[in-house]
């Protein structure tokens, strides 16, 4: 494996720190965060806000109920399995170029998704929507790590982006419910041009290349092998939410993608220019951070998905009064993520934050398994759900910063890249798993009962308590996991340069 001599490294990061602290992207750093958090929030929120369209577009489209689920899953597949790509063309083309790349595309991809006249039509959109993701994501969290420098700065930073990309999804799942209610289903495609447009001048003006000098090659076998992995991973996880997991293309699909995977893992140690470095990923405390994003992935999408169906299928809210039910849960995160990486992650170092963080998640999950058919909201739902909110605010902002800090520049992207992967390949096995727990409970509740309308809410209400128990018991091994882990005191690379540390 080539390696750089450790004299010209410390030579190469001292030059590129100058640079970083005398140029324009230092001067406008606050505005480059603003650009960089519209790309994230767009990405993130893009996997929950056409959830909330799709009865209207089924409708509008007319395709059917077997049907409807590839909307989500061509998202989900394209932006999963070509994220460590996306990454490493960052580190090599360079990240600015890569940005506008993937906003542009991005954009044209949602505008064409919200002017379709056919379910194919849609889910093509959909799945270049996922592409474009995968090149914009890692190349936005690398931007921002190679931005901010300086301790307190990029603990504000991370806080905030953090917060994003724990709460993008309720956001779409309220901005989704206004613009389906007021206007029309397609709007929850076409706002992203709004979103990318002020984005694209900003990145275009404040931005710089971003790109090491001494660039990677691309790893085309490993390439290969890990993208074909992970989409069939993410298939086979997304075809048990409509067949058993006994059906062959289930886990024949699971089967082959974890073959995939290991194999990857075997080549990516003895290849000359491997496409995720082991040093990436080897490191104790970054590795705590991938599998912490990961769970938290999986978990959270207990109190996305069937917290929203409970309020709307139980409840009776409409979208709008659904999203803005999680609207103190985001205030929490947002809070919590910033002053947690600001005042505590500084001093204290991720053992102590990302566990309790988990562990708050895990009781918050837990408790909405009190929740019944005569629930009400200020009494019974917001309680957990403010718990929650404060477990995950403590999770995804000290993870993402932890697992990005000391990476040397020619890894930022790649490195970016696996936070990215995690969570979304986490939410859609979370996803998937929970989908699945829910409707066995379901029809398990039903049987050997009359099926009237209170026994039918009763068998719902089973079901989405069987989800809330199973998220907790993510949550709760994420706790383990992240305790056993993560190394106490500070790590190095915490606030410093990218490159100041190594990995």
């Amino acid at each position: 494996m080539d390696r750089t001599p450790e004299g010209a490294r410390a030579q190469q990061t001292g030059s590129t720190a100058n640079t970083r602290n005398t140029g324009r992207r230092t001067d406008h750093r606050w505005w480059i965060l603003v650009v960089i958090g519209i790309a994230q929030l767009m990405v993130v929120l893009d996997a929950t806000i056409v959830n909330i369209a799709l009865p209207s577009a089924q409708r509008a489209l007319g395709f059917n109920d077997a049907n409807r689920q590839w909307v989500v899953t061509a998202y989900a597949l394209a932006f999963g399995s070509l994220l460590l790509l996306g990454g490493r063309i960052a580190d090599i083309v360079g990240r600015k170029v890569v940005f506008l790349a993937g906003l542009a595309g991005f954009a044209a991809a949602s505008a064409v998704g919200g002017a379709s006249q056919s379910f194919t039509m849609l889910v093509v959109s959909r799945a270049a929507q996922g592409l474009f993701g995968a090149l914009l994501a890692p190349a936005a969290l690398s931007l921002l790590t190679t931005t901010f420098t300086d301790a307190r700065e990029r603990a504000k930073a991370f806080g905030i982006y953090g917060a994003i990309a724990g709460a993008g999804g309720a956001v779409g799942l309220l901005l989704g419910g206004v613009l389906t209610e007021y206007l029309d289903w397609r709007w929850c495609l076409y706002v992203n041009l709004i979103f990318a447009v002020g984005a694209l001048l900003g990145g275009a003006k404040l931005l710089h290349g971003g790109a090491p000098k001494d660039r990677p090659q691309l790893d085309i076998p490993g390439t290969l092998l890990v993208s074909a992995g992970l989409f069939c991973i993410v298939y086979g996880f997304s075809d048990a939410e409509t067949h058993s997991w006994g059906s062959v293309l289930t886990w024949g699909f699971l089967v082959v993608g974890v073959v995939l995977v290991a194999l990857f893992g075997w080549w990516e140690r003895r290849a000359v220019h491997p496409l995720l470095p082991l040093r990436v990923v080897l490191n104790r405390n970054r590795g705590a951070s991938y599998l912490a994003m990961f769970i938290s992935g999986a978990g959270m999408f207990g109190v996305f998905l069937f917290l929203t169906y409970y309020l709307q299928g139980i409840l009776g809210y409409s979208p709008v009064k659904t999203g803005l039910a999680f609207l103190p849960m985001v205030a929490v995160m947002i809070v919590v993520s910033v002053v947690t990486t600001n005042a505590l992650l500084p001093k204290l170092g991720p053992k102590p934050i990302v566990p309790v963080g988990m562990g708050l998640a895990a009781a918050g999950m837990a408790w909405f398994t009190a929740l019944d058919v005569t629930s009400g909201y200020p009494a019974h739902v917001l309680p957990p759900l403010l718990v929650t909110g404060l477990g995950l605010g403590l999770v995804f902002a000290p993870a993402m910063n932890v697992a990005t800090s000391g990476v040397e520049p020619y890894d930022a992207g790649v490195a970016s890249a696996m936070v990215n992967t995690c969570q979304q390949v986490g939410g859609s096995i979370g996803t998937a798993l929970l989908n699945t727990l829910a409707t066995s409970a379901a029809s398990s509740y039903l049987v050997g009962r009359k099926p009237t309308r209170r026994v039918l809410a009763e068998s719902q209400m089973h079901s989405y308590t069987t989800a809330f128990m199973w998220s907790a018991a993510f949550f709760a091994l994420g706790l383990v996991i992240t305790v056993f882990l993560y190394r106490k005191g500070v790590p190095r690379g915490i606030g410093e340069a990218p490159a100041a540390a190594g990995a």
